[in-house]
Formats: C-alpha cells, structure tokens, sequence
C-alpha cells in the first residue's frame, strides 16, 4: 500500500509517504523547531506534496492517510485530523488514527523508551513503553507526577519529545536519562506513523478523533 503519514501533535509538521514498495520519502523536521511556534496551517500540506512528488505518486494512488491523533496542542491536532479526513475522503483512501505517543516512542532507538510532548501549563502528556509493549498508559502530569510514575515502574528508560527537551534539568536532576539536544528521537516522525498504521484497522472519518487527553486550555462561556 501507499501511505501517507502525518503528525501535528508538537510545533513541527511531520509527513512521510510509504510506498508500496517500502520506500520512504519524509519530510524531517528539525528538532530545534521543537521548541519554536507552530506553523501547521501553512506547513503540513505542503510538506505531504513534497513526499508523494519525490516519490513520484499522485494524491489518487494513495491506499491510506494515517495521523497521529495526538495527545498534543489542541489547534495542531485539529489541523492534522481535518487534513488527514479531507485527503482521505477526497482520494477514496482509508483512514487511520494512532497514538502521537507511541508514534515518538517507536524513534527511540532504546529497549524503553519514555515519550514526553509538551502539553503546556507546566505539564507533561506521557506514556512508557518497552519495545512494543505499552508499560504506562498515556496520562497528563506535572513532571514530578510523571517522575513519580516511571520510578514507580523502574528500569532505565530514555526520554525523548519535545516535552523532555523543555524540562530536562527537571528530568536529569531526577536521574532521568533524556535523548541528546538534537536528535531525531524528540521528533515524532512521519515514518513512525505509517509503520504503525500497517498494525491498525481503518476506521470512518468521523470515528477518527483528537485524543487531547485533558480538556483545552479555552472553554465556551
């Protein structure tokens, strides 16, 4: 299958086409934007043309569009999934929704790994996993609450995500390892996403939903 792939759960727009002969053509984004403003609205589009061109496909040859659903910011994650639904309903392709999460940790070259994206308010979204296998569900916590819970669990996890980068003294001072300041370990990539949606069953565009994980920050009156 053809598989587009994208990501808006941090500040960076990710997007990778499978081709149906495993070749991959990503558009990387840097992981010092990481910690810079958002462009989603003017960059993921773009960015999804650049992978199907170099890969020398049209938008009706794709088989499916995967998207991370997050947890992440709550505008970002909503510009993904309306994308993702759009090109999905306007191509005939299946749609997929996977965990932002698992997405990051599946980068992490680490027997654990311990993924972390900013979730703002001084607080982290969080998951732990051991190659395949989900250790500790996603949750949102302080990054006292989310050292608490890995130390309740042990071993000696890596730490990536955007969210590992904005409270690394935090982390380490705790005895947290967290993955070096540029690497591609913080990104969640779009590559990520594909191989991921190959383990999960489509699923209708309006099933296909945000996983914010807390309520946003703006709430109607």
């Amino acid at each position: 299958m053809n598989v587009l792939g994208l990501d808006t759960s941090t500040a960076v727009s990710a997007a990778c086409l499978l081709r149906a002969d495993g070749s991959a053509f990503e558009a990387e984004p840097a992981p010092e934007a990481l910690l810079g403003s958002p462009g989603h609205a003017r960059e993921l589009l773009p960015a999804a043309a650049r992978c199907l061109e170099r890969a020398r496909l049209s938008w009706r040859d794709l088989d499916a569009v995967a998207v991370g659903v997050g947890p992440g910011g709550f505008t970002g994650l909503r510009i993904g999934v309306a994308t993702a639904r759009g090109l999905a309903s306007a191509n005939g392709a299946d749609l997929v929704g996977v965990s932002s999460l698992r997405a990051l940790a599946a980068g992490v070259a680490e027997p654990v790994a311990l993924a972390l994206i900013d979730a703002r308010r001084g607080e982290l979204f969080a998951a732990l996993y051991e190659g395949d296998e989900e250790r500790i569900a996603p949750f949102a916590g302080s990054p006292r609450q989310v050292i608490a819970r890995v130390n309740e669990h042990g071993g000696d996890p890596l730490a990536a995500g955007d969210g590992s980068l904005r409270f690394r003294e935090v982390l380490e001072a705790a005895g947290l390892r967290v993955a070096r300041a540029g690497s591609r370990a913080h990104v969640v990539c779009g590559i990520s996403v594909c191989r991921l949606a190959a383990h999960a069953a489509p699923a209708p565009p309006e099933a296909v939903l945000p996983d914010y994980l807390r309520l946003p920050d703006a709430q109607p009156q």
